[in-house]
C-alpha cells in the first residue's frame, strides 16, 4: 500500500466508533490512560470497601476502547488484544478477568494459540453496539484473528498517522447495509480518508480485503471488480498469504487497465498468524 510503514503510532479512528471518539484514534488507551468514563459504569457484585462507587466497576479510556474493539471485530484473541491496549500479558488477564467478573465478556480457549475474548449482551448494551453476543464461530477464527492483527499492523503505520484515516470493520458495514442490499460481497474492513488540506489520499475510501486460503481467480475478479465499481472504492487493497498470494496477483493483472492500478497486494503481518509461543 502506498505511504504504509511500520511506525508505531496510535491508531487510526473506526467509523463506526460509538464512544470516545475524540483524539487520534479508536484506541484511545494511550492519551487517555486513567480516565474515568463516568458514563459507562457497570453494575457488579463485589464486597469491595464501602465507598460512594462500591458494587461498581469503572471503566477507562482503555477499557471501553479494548471492549469497543472486541464487539466490532467478533472477538479478539488476547496476545493481539495486549498489543492493541499496550500491555503485557499478565497485565492483559487482569483486565479481561475485571471486566469478565462485571459480566462484560465471555472467554474461551476455542482453538490453538492464546484464548479469545467476546462481548456478551451487556457488553455490547454497555457500548452501544447493537450485535449479537455470541462466539466467532470456529470455522472462521483464523479470518477473524487476520483482520484484526492487519489492522493492527495499519494503524500502526505512517499513512494512517499522517492521513488520520479511519477504520471502518466489516461488522460495522454489514450492519448498515438496508434489508434488501442483496448478496453482494461485502470487504472484510474499509478506510476512510478525511479531506484534509494536502491528505495524500483526502476523501478517499479504501476496500480492505484479507486473504487467508486461495479462492478460484474468476471469483477473486469478480469480487475486485465489484467492490471497484458497484462499492465505488478508490482502491482495493488485499493483504494475502503466501498460498492465496498468486491467485489475487493473477485475477488484479486480469481487470481492465483502468482497475488493475487500483489493486494494491501486499503481504500478511506476520502477527496474522497464531504466536506459536503464546498459550
Amino acid at each position: 500500500m502506498p505511504g504504509i510503514s511500520r511506525t508505531r503510532r496510535r491508531g487510526c479512528h473506526d467509523a463506526g466508533e460509538p464512544v470516545l471518539a475524540a483524539g487520534s484514534g479508536l484506541l484511545p488507551s494511550i492519551p487517555l490512560r486513567g480516565v474515568v468514563v463516568s458514563g459507562l459504569i457497570v453494575e457488579q457484585r463485589t464486597e469491595a470497601r464501602r465507598r460512594s462507587d462500591a458494587g461498581r466497576v469503572r471503566l477507562s479510556g482503555r477499557d471501553v476502547a479494548g471492549l469497543v474493539l472486541c464487539g466490532e471485530h467478533y472477538a479478539a484473541q488476547y496476545d493481539l488484544l495486549a498489543l492493541a491496549l499496550g500491555v503485557q500479558s499478565p497485565r492483559l488477564r487482569r483486565i479481561v478477568a475485571r471486566w469478565r467478573g462485571a459480566g462484560l465478556v465471555q472467554t474461551a480457549t476455542l482453538g490453538p494459540g492464546p484464548a479469545w475474548c467476546w462481548l456478551t449482551a451487556a457488553g455490547m448494551s454497555a457500548c452501544g453496539l447493537g450485535y449479537p453476543a455470541r462466539p466467532p464461530a470456529l470455522s472462521r477464527l483464523a479470518h477473524v484473528r487476520a483482520v484484526l492483527a492487519v489492522r493492527l499492523w495499519l494503524e500502526a503505520g505512517q499513512a494512517c498517522a499522517d492521513g488520520q484515516g479511519w477504520w471502518r470493520s466489516e461488522r460495522n458495514i454489514r450492519a448498515a447495509l438496508p434489508a434488501n442490499a442483496g448478496a453482494a460481497h461485502i470487504a472484510d474492513a474499509e478506510i476512510s480518508w478525511p479531506s484534509l488540506d494536502g491528505a495524500r489520499f483526502g476523501g478517499q475510501t479504501w476496500a480492505v480485503e484479507v486473504e487467508l486460503t486461495p479462492k478460484p481467480a474468476v471469483r477473486t475478479s469478480r469480487i475486485m471488480s465489484g467492490l471497484l465499481s458497484r462499492r465505488g472504492y478508490a482502491q482495493v487493497v488485499y493483504l494475502a498469504s503466501p498460498a492465496a498470494r498468486p491467485v489475487v496477483a493473477r485475477a488484479a493483472a486480469g481487470l481492465p487497465s483502468a482497475q488493475r492500478g487500483r489493486v494494491a497486494i501486499r503481504d500478511l503481518p506476520p502477527t496474522a498468524g497464531l504466536p506459536g509461543a503464546l498459550r
